[in-house]
């Protein structure tokens, strides 16, 4: 008796033949491939409608000296199909993981173009005064360039108050597109009003947002380089 077992000393000759498998999984099939999303996806087309629909808005409010209720009111439906998309593009974008680095950049400026083009417009008929302008599109591209300053650090939220801010803004200034009198005229002075009101509040909020994030963010820095210098100390 060797203490083996048949079986196992025999193995070399019964043990059935390893066969190779007959494929090979994909490079990253395992691990889970890297999902590619095309430019030509439905928000970032929302977007790019967005973006056409400036000039073609900007030549019907402007058309006839400006004062014609038809055409103001081919202006106003574009300025709202442009709004409209704005409420659903970066949703879908989210909601259906859609996210290029072109939406990125192109959502934000397609915002600020469109109201931009509808408030500048406003004024320059003498409609909406300019520091009504200005306190807007200061506000706008001041907070675009302060989520740029703190985007090291993280990101800023859209907040209530922000989407609030939005509406307010649409719905005046789409009041204000259309050549409306008598008491309409009146309240879209009213709901301007508040949008205004939102703009400052919620600037100053997403500065104070800012200031902390940055704080927050520095912090984090010292303490790893604090840990990274005692690193070689501790071990």
């Amino acid at each position: 008796m060797t203490g083996v077992p048949a079986s196992a000393a025999s193995g070399g000759a019964m043990a059935k033949p390893q066969h190779k498998p007959q494929y090979e999984p994909l490079p990253g099939a395992a691990a889970g491939a890297v999902r590619r999303v095309s430019l030509w996806n439905i928000a970032n087309i929302l977007t790019m409608v967005r973006l056409l629909l400036v000039p073609g808005f900007v030549t019907l409010m402007m058309w006839h000296g400006g004062h014609d209720p038809a055409w103001r009111s081919f202006a106003w439906a574009a300025f709202t199909v442009a709004m409209i998309t704005d409420l659903f593009d970066g949703e879908l974008a989210r909601r259906y993981d859609l996210v290029t680095d072109f939406g990125k950049i192109a959502d934000p400026i397609a915002d600020k173009a469109i109201m931009g083009a509808a408030l500048a417009c406003l004024s320059v008929l003498d409609d909406l005064p300019w520091w009504v302008t200005g306190v807007i599109l200061f506000r706008e591209l001041g907070i675009t360039a302060l989520r740029f300053w703190v985007i090291r650090h993280g990101v800023i939220p859209a907040s209530r108050g922000g989407k609030l801010k939005t509406l307010a803004q649409g719905v005046a200034v789409g009041m204000y597109v259309l050549a409306l009198t008598g008491p309409l005229a009146t309240l879209r002075w009213w709901v301007m009003a508040v949008a205004v009101v939102l703009t400052v509040v919620t600037g100053l909020d997403y500065v104070r947002q800012a200031i902390l994030l940055r704080r927050a963010g520095r912090a984090r820095e010292r303490e790893a380089r604090a840990a990274e210098a005692a690193g070689p100390e501790g071990s």
